[in-house]
């Protein structure tokens, strides 16, 4: 099997997107970011740009011409579709990408999943996730999929979100927030997606990856937010409002919110040593709060 040179990045202009699209375009890759209103001012000089929506059936067009494809495309875990469906992004999203992938001759399939999705959460989100990451690996592709914790760095969703979430100077949370997470920063991630695209010994691999420490939500709202104090809420009350506030519009948390709270995010083993990376030399959430 020989290297790729030709990579279709779907999601290139999101989040995770434009720092993959920065590393690979280092690296020499002819690249295309694909997403279904690209923006080549927030791109590297030289990243390509098409448009596209993987919710259509027949991506070949798009995919054509490349030699690899990596799946970027996702809502997050957090939000309340409107109009569009995990299912319809994640699932049926990624069997567009698979089939058109096959059907233009690409040989490589990199799928960005996440950490948890095969922990049997009942949730829209980690439903529509197993079920893409399964086609993934029933395809004829030579595939790896990266199953990271949550993922910090400029234009997240994550730090907003809990700054939407917790109030000033005492931050309440179901169960006094005790879930663990292991947050990675965008720029350590990137290298490690751009790496299996690189190396054989990567295809037929799935890594769970996470940044250098594993903290309870509360230690990450101090970090996050400020609060000085956290008021625990009881899991029976919490799933009350959880409930309730699915039903006012603009609000992110719901059922699935609620159930993803009871779920710690983080490794066993952090595969980010698949890689040749040490935990120690990657960027604490602190730290970036502190510099940024």
């Amino acid at each position: 099997m020989t290297d790729p040179e030709r990579v279709l990045v779907a999601g290139g202009a999101g989040f995770v997107g434009r720092s993959l699209c920065r590393v690979l375009a280092e690296r020499g890759y002819d690249v295309t970011a694909a997403s279904r209103s690209p923006d080549p001012g927030s791109l590297p000089p030289g990243v390509e740009t098409t448009t596209l929506d993987v919710t259509e059936p027949d991506l070949t067009e798009a995919v054509a011409g490349h030699d690899a494809v990596v799946n970027l495309v996702a809502l997050p875990s957090h939000v309340q579709p409107r109009g569009r469906t995990h299912d319809e992004v994640h699932r049926a999203g990624t069997a567009h990408l698979l089939r058109a992938s096959e059907e233009t001759g690409v040989g490589r399939f990199v799928q960005l999943s996440g950490l948890g999705v095969d922990e049997g959460v009942d949730a829209a989100y980690f439903r529509a996730k197993r079920a893409a990451e399964r086609l993934v690996r029933e395809s004829a592709l030579a595939w790896t999929i990266y199953r990271p914790s949550v993922v910090f760095g400029d234009g997240c969703a994550f730090l907003p979100f809990l700054r939407r979430i917790t109030p000033p100077l005492v931050g309440a949370l179901p169960g006094g927030g005790s879930m663990r997470i292991q947050p990675i920063w965008v720029e350590d991630l990137a290298p490690l997606l751009a790496d299996g695209l690189g190396d054989e010994r990567h295809v037929g691999e799935t890594y769970e990856i996470g940044g250098p420490e594993r903290l309870t939500l509360a230690e990450t709202v101090r970090t996050v937010t400020g609060a000085r104090a956290v008021l625990p809420i009881p899991m029976s009350l919490a799933a009350v409002g959880f409930r309730l506030a699915e039903l006012v519009p603009g609000v992110p948390l719901g059922r699935d919110q609620y159930r993803a709270f009871a779920l710690d995010n983080t490794t066993p083993d952090n595969d980010v040593t698949a890689f040749g990376v040490d935990e120690c030399a990657m960027l604490t959430l602190g730290t970036y709060v502190h510099e940024n």
